[in-house]
């Protein structure tokens, strides 16, 4: 396993800060360890709760930022739909967002190749009216995105050793 290494200090500003920061400062580190993005090389290297942590962070930004239309798009549908992510979510607490991610699998599974091709923006708009099923579960999402990021926030202060070695500076 590759140790991720947080400052006390650090940690403790995060935490200051509100439980994005304090998300994000896990998130930031863990990518830091492994080189700023995760492949399936340096996978081997992380353990299922940085794993799964990875991935909320990926599923929240592409979901925020495009729905799940984009999350496939961009090539993160394999890496949510086909690896125990929503498992792991709902052992974390997160029944609501195991429940958008099992329901939408079925749309995945329909719709992954055509989404997933290259296409024009257009075209890629056009996705987003061909397919309106993801409309529901994006907007699931975005209504308990801040609910999910309390819980996951929780879930890493009362894990924290799952996640990362927190250096008390002495």
């Amino acid at each position: 396993m590759l140790d991720v290494v947080i400052k006390d200090s650090e940690l403790r500003k995060a935490a200051a800060a509100g439980m994005d920061a304090f998300v994000d400062t896990f998130v930031n580190a863990i990518k830091e360890a492994i080189g700023g993005e995760l492949t399936a090389d340096n996978m081997q290297l992380l353990n299922s709760d940085q794993i799964t942590l990875l991935g909320y962070c990926i599923l929240r930004e592409e979901v925020m930022d495009g729905g799940f239309i984009q999350l496939i798009h961009n090539g993160y549908g394999g890496f949510i739909y086909r690896n125990p992510f929503a498992k792991a979510v709902r052992e974390w607490g997160l029944i609501d967002l195991y429940r958008i991610i099992n329901k939408s699998h079925k749309y995945y599974n329909t719709y992954h190749e055509q989404i997933e091709q290259d296409c024009t923006d257009e075209e890629f708009m056009a996705l987003y009216e061909a397919m309106p099923k993801f409309d529901d579960f994006d907007d699931a999402f975005i209504e308990g995105e801040e609910q999910f990021t309390r819980m996951i926030a929780a879930y890493i202060d009362d894990h924290i050793d799952r996640f990362a070695i927190i250096d008390e500076e002495k």
